[in-house]
């Protein structure tokens, strides 16, 4: 056995709450220090996981109680005493995520995070953990999915695993229970899909696809890829989202309907949404799990870490994510197209892109990003979509400048050889410089503008360099997601739709006021109850929008808070802020070899 040792059993299931010990041979002499993350790499918020120990104790090797007293939110210091000293915790486990604990009695998941105790000063030791089943014959079925290397354990069974050091022991999740699994090849790598939650889910038909976008992946960095396995851990629910990367495993949360049916051909929107997230979290095993951040190397996991290039370890993973799908196949060039003009109407809609560049969104997840409110679209931009699309600015303006010989997937291989093999962190300006280099000319003056700036990219010039068209117009409603031209106005009259600049609810309950907006210049606020509009029962916008013409004047009663008031609203036209994209198919031939180029991931010295 190593000098430290891990327990952890789920020994209450009903009241979700897991045991879990560890063990110490040689405790520190002057008294032995604990403490627990207060964050998970790979989502940026103070998560403070020591809110969920319920109980804590210590016994040294004589099996007498050893005192144990809290330093501060998140470490414990024992008395000094004799080894072993084991050090016991009780952890509540019910958050459904792909980031803490979750235990009942269909499943226990768990991040190393939210649970194991790291032993202060011997974090870089390795160490061992048994994990063992609840009690009970209803949990004799119950089996594991984890990339923990097995110590003794069989495969896909409760037992002994070990990791290197603690930082390996919570960058492999753990799922226990009754999943479904099935198994698929690439590049001689076998890769795992454990299937949680109740589904009639085709998951042969899951595996193809999978393998296609993992091979695609594989491809752009070069065979083999950095782990001997992989595993997706699925928890399908009735409706979620999420997904978390580790080192050689992702943790995924979907909706029941996302599966693909069996006996079903075609890819459904929800299906497409399913496979550009697991595309996502499969390309986090290059870019941010070894390619990493110099802030992040090695990671602090007391305190929050700031680097101002998240736009680029998300952003950059959220561009390849559907740019994987559309090079090996998986969705049709007009479907990519499409998606990429949902970006940027989303980029479009928020009016924090005109406040906050990339950068200092990157440099404030920990209070902006991941704390959102009412304001958040004002104010805020997000590095993984605007992140995405200046990613894609990047890769078309390399290609650009260069001709079609280099693009955005050199850099990322010249990022992996330099600093993912050679586990060296990139620098805060490396990219940049890489860029440049790549271009043979300097980039300055795009990454001031696209990553520091906070003007709107020039996507319809760069768009024109592989022969795509961007087009603007006015959302047709508020289920318009953008992507697609729109109906045709027959007159330009037609054309003007009235708009209000809110987000309200049909109950009536104001949920966002978008800056500028006649919602906002009439002084409607988030959180005020709708009521009446020109003295009729409120019905919802979307009637009242339809039926209106821009510079309509509307009377509204409102409650904010308890108190009764009106004010006058003057409906302007709406912005044109949705975008789609369509291929020319008459462009001239170097722009159709270059969209041919960026499109199928090839270029002419591959």
């Amino acid at each position: 056995m190593e000098k430290i040792h891990y327990l952890i059993v789920p020994v209450s299931p009903e009241a979700h709450r897991f045991q879990v010990s560890v063990q110490v041979a040689d405790p520190d002499p002057a008294g032995q220090r604990l403490w627990l993350p207060v964050w998970i790499p790979g989502s940026y918020l103070v998560r403070e996981f020591a809110r969920h120990v319920l109980s804590i104790s210590a016994r040294d090797g004589q099996g007498r109680p050893v005192a144990v007293i809290k330093l501060d939110k998140h470490r414990w210091q024992c008395a000094p005493c004799a080894g072993p000293l084991t050090v016991a915790c009780e952890v509540y486990a019910w958050d459904l995520s792909v980031r803490a604990a979750h235990l009942d009695t269909t499943h226990a998941y768990f991040n190393g995070t939210s649970v194991f105790l790291a032993v202060e000063g011997r974090e870089h030791e390795p160490c061992t953990v048994d994990i063992q089943p609840p009690s009970g014959d209803a949990y004799r079925g119950w089996r594991v999915a984890t990339t923990l290397a097995r110590a003794g354990a069989p495969e896909h069974g409760f037992g002994r695993y070990r990791a290197a050091d603690y930082d390996e022991l919570i960058d492999h999740p753990v799922e226990c229970g009754t999943f479904d699994l099935v198994s698929f090849e690439v590049h001689g790598v076998r890769h795992d899909i454990a299937v949680t939650g109740r589904h009639r889910g085709d998951l042969d038909r899951l595996a193809r696809d999978f393998a296609r976008a993992c091979t695609a992946q594989i491809d752009l960095f070069g065979a083999p890829p950095p782990f001997d396995r992989y595993l997706f851990q699925v928890m399908v629910v009735g409706d979620g989202y999420g997904g978390l990367e580790h080192r050689a495993s992702t943790s995924l949360l979907c909706s029941r309907d996302d599966l693909p049916q069996p006996g079903q051909a075609k890819t459904t929107d929800k299906y497409r949404t399913l496979l550009g997230l697991a595309s996502h979290e499969y390309f986090h095993a290059w870019n941010v799990k070894r390619i990493k951040p110099a802030a992040f190397l090695p990671y602090d996991l007391s305190r929050e870490g700031y680097t101002r290039q998240l736009w680029a370890f998300e952003g950059i993973t959220s561009y390849y994510d559907d740019l994987a799908l559309v090079r090996c196949g998986l969705v049709t060039q007009d479907e990519y197209l499409q998606m990429l003009g949902e970006t940027v109407t989303r980029v479009l809609r928020g009016a924090g892109r005109l406040r906050q560049s990339v950068a200092e969104s990157s440099f404030d997840a920990w209070i902006k990003f991941y704390r959102q409110d009412e304001n958040t679209p004002n104010a805020v931009v997000s590095y993984y979509t605007k992140g995405s699309l200046v990613a894609l600015a990047l890769d078309l303006t390399l290609r650009e400048a260069t001709k079609g010989a280099r693009s955005l997937d050199d850099l990322m291989r010249r990022l992996w050889q330099d600093h993912g093999v050679r586990g060296i962190g990139v620098p805060e300006d490396r990219i940049p410089a890489l860029a440049s280099e790549i271009a043979g000319r300097d980039l300055g003056a795009f990454f001031a503008q696209a990553v520091d700036g906070t003007e709107d990219l020039p996507l319809d010039a760069l768009f024109a360099t592989v022969g795509v068209t961007l087009g603007l117009r006015a959302a047709t409603g508020e289920s318009d997601k953008g992507g697609k031209p729109g109906p045709a106005a027959k007159v330009q009259e037609e054309a003007a739709r009235a708009w209000l600049g809110a987000r309200i609810s049909a109950d009536g309950k104001v949920a966002l006021v978008h800056e500028g907006s006649p919602a906002q210049q009439a002084g409607l606020s988030a959180g005020d109850q709708v009521l009446a509009i020109d003295g009729l029962r409120f019905a919802g916008t979307e009637p009242l929008l339809s039926a209106s013409l821009p510079g309509r004047v509307l009377e509204v009663h409102a409650f904010r808070r308890d108190e009764l008031y009106q004010c006058r609203l003057v409906l302007a036209e709406a912005p044109l802020d949705t975008a789609w994209l369509a291929a020319d198919a008459d462009a001239a031939p170097d722009a159709l070899a270059a969209r041919a180029a960026w499109l199928g991931g090839a270029s002419p010295l591959k």
